[in-house]
């Protein structure tokens, strides 16, 4: 089958065509079709099935008859991350280059002056994450009584973000008599229930058993039983194999983030960082640097676990094993897109056997274990490496202008101290329930808050003791 088999116009054929692609995957070649036909739909698709143009390509064609009108965007798309939104843009810059088709992006973290402005003009597409939605509705911004088309994707993230509720509440806005698509990769019963109520006759179109994961993707399992600079020891020793092209290392903490991409650097590795203490230009140029090539490996929270779309992408690596198993999906997901072959390694502790174990239950599947697990070698011991780096000190108190000879020692020094560790781990979010334990934190201010957190402004009683 081609996509000319699927009832596109020629203007979007021509699009596809430009990008390569000659086939629709197996969620496209379904979706596509009654989309067209103005069907509702349920589609389940694990990440990396080319579910977002299973929506994108159709509504493209739908929109191409019709004018929009100021604050009152013609179709909606909701997504539970910035980066994911960002993505879904860009889809529909390329597919939908041949058509004069508007379109606004609204996402926290950005100014929101440029997105009002989009607004008022009026915009054939909105793709927005729902809290900054919900701030510029009750501000006025945004009218939703002309949205013919809804698209919730991502569903069992928005349940895990604490989004439902946002959702629920933007859906009794839009006209009744609408088209909605609903996608998410597993059917857990709370959206099901978001299906039933806001759902009309809709056709289900599953493409891989919920929660599966690619067969394309080749998982293992890296025993760690030592402290942490062999685990970064075990990474690099896997980082440094030939067939690492491309990858990215999924950190359960922003901490880690920052302090294994550190190591990393200074262990000659080519490495970027994106966690949510980042501002969103900051995260786009880290991202546009990974997808240049100016660095090949990219050090992320699970922040970027749904919003990354890289061609290309050989590894990924679970420096910490997923505390929640639908993330294990999702994360490993970056790799083995469109058809290609991935590798996918996680690194399982003493205290990650039980994540572990309900990933295994979750996929159903048991992970391969990895046999031969490099070892760091005895100098890398911390206690006798604080002492070799005080001698060397001491031998030169010169300003350096070549790199370190014994960098690896870094690390173990940094890992070490007990008491230093379980100071960061007391600061460090843990997952706690809702919203609060997906969300990365955001520095409180009202047009720089992360998506699902309050973007209005700062009421006065938190205005206290402040001095402008």
């Amino acid at each position: 089958m081609s996509f000319a088999d699927l009832g596109l116009s020629d203007e979007l054929l021509r699009a596809v065509g430009d990008t390569g692609y000659t086939e629709p995957t197996p969620i496209q070649a379904s979706a596509i079709p009654p989309v067209l036909m103005m069907r509702d739909i349920i589609g389940i698709a694990q990440t990396g099935t080319g579910k977002t143009a299973s929506f994108v390509l159709p509504m493209i064609d739908i929109l191409a008859h019709g004018r929009s009108r100021a604050r009152m965007p013609r179709s909606l798309i909701l997504e539970p991350t910035r980066e994911l939104a960002a993505q879904v843009a860009e889809n529909f810059e390329t597919y939908g280059k041949y058509h004069k088709l508007s379109m606004a992006l609204l996402i926290g973290g950005v100014q929101m002056g440029d997105q009002v402005k989009a607004l008022e003009k009026g915009v054939d597409v909105l793709i927005a994450t729902p809290g900054r939605l919900m701030d510029l509705f009750g501000r006025g911004k945004i009218l939703l009584t002309g949205c013919s088309m809804l698209v919730i994707d991502e569903a069992d993230r928005m349940l895990d973000m604490g989004f439902i509720p946002d959702i629920e509440e933007i859906c009794t806005k839009l006209p009744a008599q609408r088209q909605t698509l609903l996608f998410s990769a597993t059917m857990p019963a709370p959206i099901k229930k978001l299906a039933d109520r806001f759902l009309n006759n809709p056709k289900t179109i599953e493409v891989a058993r919920p929660a599966s994961t690619n067969i394309n993707i080749t998982q293992w399992v890296v025993p760690v039983k030592g402290p942490s600079f062999e685990k970064r020891k075990a990474l690099r020793a896997l980082l440094g194999q030939e067939e690492v092209r491309t990858a990215i290392i999924f950190c359960n903490r922003k901490t880690t983030v920052r302090e294994l991409n550190k190591s990393l650097r200074e262990h000659g590795f080519s490495s970027g960082e994106i966690h949510g203490d980042m501002d969103q230009p900051a995260r786009v140029a880290e991202l546009e640097r990974f997808k240049k090539g100016d660095v090949n490996i990219l050090v992320a929270s699970d922040v970027a676990a749904r919003g990354l779309d890289v061609k290309g992408v050989s590894h990924v690596f679970n420096y910490d094993a997923p505390w929640h198993p639908d993330d294990y999906v999702h994360r490993i997901g970056r790799t083995g897109r469109g058809g290609a072959t991935g590798v996918a390694y996680t690194f399982v502790g003493p205290d990650d056997v039980e994540n572990i174990d309900n990933i295994e239950k979750l996929t159903g599947q048991k992970i391969a274990r990895v046999a031969d697990v490099p070892e760091a070698p005895a100098e890398e011991a911390p206690r006798r490496e604080r002492s070799g780096r005080r001698r060397e000190r001491v031998a030169d108190a010169s300003p350096r202008t070549e790199p370190r000879a014994e960098a690896p020692q870094v690390d173990a020094v940094r890992d070490e101290a007990p008491r230093r560790e379980r100071t960061r781990r007391d600061r460090d979010e843990r997952p706690r329930g809702g919203r609060e334990r997906e969300r990365e934190r955001a520095p409180v201010v009202a047009e720089a808050s992360d998506d699902g957190g309050w973007n209005g402004p700062v009421p006065d009683f938190l205005n206290v003791g402040l001095r402008y």
